[in-house]
């Protein structure tokens, strides 16, 4: 894994896969508010994505907002945003044993809250704005195959409910033996399910249509525009373009897997890593009204997940799954450190085009006239050695802002990221950002010196028996 870290991301590719989402690209793909590049202004955004385009939307909403310039390498929300599973998901259970050991009971809660605040966020974001992005809230259910996985989840739910009270909405969950999941789910084969509360949405709509908005608001959007370096100058910092310099009084590396590329100092601390997805017709069996709930698939080693698409959205009913990730070669090391989504690993694309029969079995049925998958595509997500967020002003550096490294499941926390990175910036009451956003997140040398093992949160703990701190 260190030789994996140790991979420079270098830029963005050009002519990745076509994800679904994108496919017909927005008016805003390819679009520059002006003609010619800014050569200076005082807050500089690179990265287009759900970040990116949160922060500009935060920064244009103050009262005396800043001149805003955003950068994107190649189209808008071209990047991990536009190629996701359009899943607002915490699956916060996953990661709470994890997070008590490491964060204490508190703040281990404070996260919980958070991920279901700012999923619930998005959702009224879309409504407030009318943002027409397929928004669907509803329940999901975690099918669980493995008997410790089994036992993982009941074990950390029961300390979520004991630390946050079972009235709390982040903590409402319930549990589905064998039969039920087979009959309920149409999965047959499992251990049990847990369901809770989630949602989908088409992320590029969402995205695009906060960019709209920030364009509205004044913001200076330059796409198929990549920073190349940065320098800090007396006024801030000097970024290179392929189109010209930009002198930046603050930067804001909304860059996610890629940050390494313009700052160095984080190769290694944030990894990049591949993900692949799939969009499938549902087979002929399925529920012609479509599937109730989103899906995790969650094995020994493993996971996939799964939204069906909603009533009343472009080719609704169909399956949109990913993951696979340890089904590669080496159970899945050579897709750390990659950045190139021009390409799809085989095995992983074989993995998940046959995954949908196999977790419905029978409720499959035939599949549809015109095959299976409708699209596959790969998009690079950006990973630490904490299973973390970076968010804030980057250790021992002037007017160097970051928000990245979102493990994958920045729908749950981009959008509070963004408000609170803003508010960093610009409110001297900082205790109060520290109220409700999560200390783990933030930006702090120590967390610069910590090595990147891989992935965290995905197998079972050899420590079941974490008691609640007093």
């Amino acid at each position: 894994m260190e030789e994996r870290a140790a991979v420079p991301p270098g830029l963005p590719r050009t002519n990745p896969t076509i994800s679904y989402w994108q496919d017909p690209p927005s008016s805003l793909a390819k679009y520059r508010t002006t003609q010619d590049l800014p050569t200076s202004v005082s807050v500089l955004i690179i990265g287009s994505g759900i970040t990116g385009s949160s922060i500009a939307y935060n920064l244009l909403s103050q009262r005396s907002p800043p001149s805003t310039l955003l950068l994107e390498a190649r189209t808008a929300c071209s990047g991990a945003t536009g190629r996701n599973g359009g899943h607002t998901k915490c699956a916060s259970y996953r990661s709470f044993l994890d997070n008590m050991q490491s964060q204490g009971e508190h703040e281990a809660a404070k996260i919980v809250r958070y991920e279901y605040a700012c999923m619930k966020a998005v959702h009224a974001f879309a409504k407030e704005h009318g943002i027409q992005c397929d928004s669907w809230e509803g329940d999901t259910v975690d099918i669980i195959y493995d008997e410790d996985q089994w036992k993982l989840a009941k074990h950390a739910i029961a300390e979520i409910q004991k630390v946050l009270g079972k009235d709390d909405p982040a903590s409402l969950y319930h549990f589905w033996d064998a039969k039920e999941a087979e009959t309920k789910f149409l999965a047959p084969g499992a251990i049990g399910a847990v369901s809770y509360q989630a949602g989908s949405l088409s992320p590029y709509k969402f995205v695009i249509g906060v960019l709209k908005l920030a364009v509205g608001r004044g913001l200076n959007i330059q796409t198929e525009t990549p920073a190349l370096a940065m320098t800090p100058s007396e006024t801030g910092w000097t970024v290179k373009t392929p189109r010209g310099m930009i002198n930046a009084e603050k930067v804001i590396l909304a860059t996610n897997g890629y940050t390494a590329h313009l700052y160095p100092a984080l190769q290694g601390i944030i990894v990049p890593l591949r993900g692949h997805m799939t969009a499938q017709r549902p087979g002929k069996a399925m529920p012609q009204e479509g599937l109730a709930a989103t899906y995790s698939f969650i094995y020994a080693d493993g996971y996939e997940y799964m939204i069906p698409r909603p009533q009343g959205s472009t080719f609704a009913g169909d399956i949109m799954i990913g993951g696979g990730l340890t089904k590669a070669p080496d159970e899945g090391l050579f897709e750390f450190g990659t950045t190139d989504d021009t390409t799809k690993d085989p095995d992983i694309i074989d993995y998940l085009e046959n995954s949908t029969q196999k977790y419905f079995g029978s409720n499959w049925g035939d599949d549809h006239p015109d095959g299976r998958v409708r699209q596959a595509w790969t998009g690079i997500m950006g990973y630490s050695a904490d299973g973390f967020p970076f968010v804030g002003q980057v250790p021992d550096e002037k007017e160097l802002y970051i928000a990245a490294s979102f493990q994958g499941h920045g729908m749950v926390l981009c959008l509070l990221a963004a408000k609170a990175l803003v508010q960093m910036m610009t409110s001297e009451d900082l205790n109060n950002v520290d109220k409700w956003f999560p200390k783990a997140f933030r930006a702090t040398t120590e967390r610069m010196e910590h090595t990147f093992q891989g992935r965290l949160h995905t197998n079972v703990p050899k420590d079941l028996e974490l008691k609640t701190q007093e």
